[in-house]
């Protein structure tokens, strides 16, 4: 599965790993070296985030049900927490520098497409 901006006609993750169950995202990316270029957590339901622990700083993408993005965060750094996003129904973590190369905004909208 991949993660697709339909709005910018752009790929931004072509491995998504899912969190969705209350031990993965309790471990979320904790104890990772970095996240891979390419590799995207899927983190449901998910209405804020934050990098306690880590060695590496993410791009974070939050999205409503209906796949808009409401929220962006880029580069958000080790030891910090994301705002409270309302109304998000999960959030997209990512290497740190993809929403610039990727040209992603509020509003776009972002899909999960089955390879």
């Amino acid at each position: 599965m991949d993660l697709y901006n339909r709005t910018k006609g752009t790929l931004l993750a072509d491995r998504v790993i899912m969190a969705d169950n209350f031990f993965a995202r309790l471990k979320g990316l904790l104890g990772k070296p970095g996240l891979n270029p390419g590799n995207c957590l899927v983190i449901k339901p998910c209405r804020c985030v934050h990098t306690m622990f880590m060695r590496f700083a993410i791009d974070v993408i939050f999205l409503g049900s209906d796949g808009q993005v409401l929220a962006l965060i880029e580069n958000l750094r080790p030891f910090r927490f994301s705002p409270y996003v309302r109304g998000a129904w999960l959030a997209v973590e990512l290497p740190a520098g993809t929403l610039s190369r990727a040209v992603t905004a509020v509003g776009d909208l972002i899909i999960f497409r089955e390879e």
